[in-house]
């Protein structure tokens, strides 16, 4: 089944968000949160993930008309597409199954008429095989010592997400070191190799084609380097590689039982849950890479089958359109309340904007209308004494999810209560701002009575800025999986209410091939 090629501006929802956006778009959310069940009705409990949207600029009535969009432009039929392996990416006629690959259900899905499940377990097998020799030591380098070190080699979705998710899970890591090597600039890999001893360090290539400029150039660097010390039958013990060119890869000298599939219903972007994430797996191990999966293929049943209005990526899909497209807001912040996230609003940067950055439709036609938007971020409260100033105060409209935790992972003197104050007020403080009479009482009995006319217009915050609040348990594999899986299926339902094909990437083409052009001429 094809996807539905529906313009949503022509939808009949449309219009009636439109009128919808017009009476209401003063509205203020102090006004909203009066109501004393506000939140009970904006918000939805997951198991360990609670999401509070009241503090938006939506009524019920909102929420309604942005459901009757999604139905309209037939989310539903579109979301079964996906999950059963239809050719949904259909400029480049793939599938698009990276939710199989953290699915534990028996059901089989064909791709060409055949049952890729088994494929699955079977590198599944590989990788907790492979990562269990490398951790417990019995994986020998060229002069007979264990494995210290990992370096991944690997750019975009290569890079981006095995790298945010070791990061991220840096408490459970084991005493192996992972490093990640991605930019072509020599600086980059010089600066990794540089303490690296080449008798106890394992290279993961991860590269489909194994063509990959960036990859290879550093890939080929790396080997130069190995070999000062080494021969080319050691290649074998320390170099790995994720890819379909077995020639390419055995040319580079790594052997073929070394070699980790890829498939082309994978998206790079959406790739971590493939062999792409050997690294993730031995750095925190493999019982940990499979809470990740398992973390994140609960919130795909939730997607899969939860009614709109109670579907956390639906919800938080619809709302961001609503800002997009009826307010104009072009840009989102991603929050996280956690040092260990520092590195999700860069892996989510390419995830949202490099699926949703379009400018044609499923129909070939140019769009009239805005899509994607541009995500930025960092964590709290580092970003409380950066950029919030403009969030709160600038002329801009910028929603925000702000990611947090209940428990912290060391729970040291009263650090984490301080954190989740710190939380909490900047929601409230965007969404309800300082009005002039607080700010005038606040001066008065300050002292300050005489500059109360000087300072006053400085010191008033207009509030009515919106946020959602995304609150899990504790940061576990498990809950990583499914924050990232949410995101990924906020990106896939976006793409269908915006009619456009979000799993294709062309636009980071053309500067490759000019890049090559000029190579070729130097």
């Amino acid at each position: 089944m094809a996807l539905p090629n529906i313009n949503p501006t022509k939808t009949t929802s449309w219009k009636k968000l439109k009128n919808h956006y017009k009476e209401n778009k003063h509205i203020k959310i102090k006004d909203l949160c009066d109501d004393e069940n506000r939140k009970e009705g904006f918000s939805i409990q997951f198991n360990d993930l609670f999401v509070d949207f009241s503090k938006n600029r939506i009524t019920k009535e909102t929420i309604n008309l942005l459901v009757e969009l999604a139905k309209e432009v037939g989310l539903q039929d579109a979301i079964e597409a996906q999950f059963t392996g239809d050719i949904i990416n259909a400029t480049e006629g793939r599938a698009v199954l990276h939710t199989a690959l953290r699915s534990t259900s028996e059901e089989p899905i064909l791709v060409d008429g055949k049952d890729i499940k088994p494929k699955i377990q079977t590198t599944l097998r590989k990788i907790r095989s492979f990562s269990n020799k490398v951790i417990s030591g019995k994986w020998k380098g060229f002069t007979g010592k264990s494995i210290t070190d990992i370096v991944n080699i690997g750019i975009g979705g290569s890079d981006l997400g095995p790298d945010m998710v070791v990061q991220s899970l840096k408490f459970y890591k084991n005493h192996l070191n992972t490093h990640f090597v991605s930019n072509v600039d020599g600086d980059h890999v010089s600066e990794i190799i540089k303490n690296l001893n080449p008798e106890t360090t394992l290279f993961v290539i991860v590269s489909k084609t194994f063509t990959t400029q960036e990859t290879i150039t550093n890939a080929e660097t790396i080997k130069n380097w190995f070999l000062k010390s080494a021969t080319i039958f050691d290649i074998p013990k320390h170099f790995v590689a994720v890819s379909t060119n077995l020639e390419a890869v055995d040319n580079f000298g790594i052997d073929k039982s070394n070699v980790f599939p890829m498939w082309n219903w994978v998206g790079g972007r959406f790739s971590l849950w493939s062999a792409v994430g050997l690294s993730i797996s031995l750095s925190v191990g493999f019982d940990n890479y499979r809470k990740l999966l398992d973390g994140a293929e609960e919130m795909d049943i939730h997607f899969r089958n939860e009614s709109f209005a109670k579907n956390i990526p639906v919800v938080l899909a619809l709302i961001s359109v609503w800002y997009n497209n009826f307010y104009k807001a072009e840009t989102e912040a991603v929050l996280p309340y956690t040092q260990y996230l520092s590195k999700l609003p860069d892996y989510l940067q390419q995830a949202i904007m490099e699926s949703n950055g379009k400018g044609v439709d499923r129909n070939g036609n140019k769009i009239d209308y805005e899509t994607g938007t541009i995500v930025w971020g960092s964590t709290g409260t580092n970003m409380q004494h950066a950029f919030m100033q403009l969030v709160h105060q600038g002329t801009k409209l910028i929603p925000a999810d702000f990611i947090g935790f209940k428990e912290p992972l060391y729970d040291i003197g009263d650090h984490h209560k301080k954190l989740m104050a710190n939380y909490y007020a900047q929601m409230d403080a965007l969404a309800f701002g300082k009005t002039k009479e607080e700010v005038h009482l606040e001066l008065k009995f300050s002292g300050d009575e005489a500059k109360i006319n000087q300072l006053l217009p400085y010191k008033v915050f207009e509030g009515n800025r919106p946020s959602n609040a995304i609150l899990f348990d504790k940061l576990t594999p498990y809950s990583l999986g499914k924050l990232i899986a949410l995101y990924e299926h906020k990106i896939f339902t976006q793409g269908i209410l915006w009619n456009i094909y979000s799993y294709d990437q062309f636009g980071v083409e053309l500067g490759k091939e000019l890049a090559k052009k000029l190579l070729s001429k130097q």
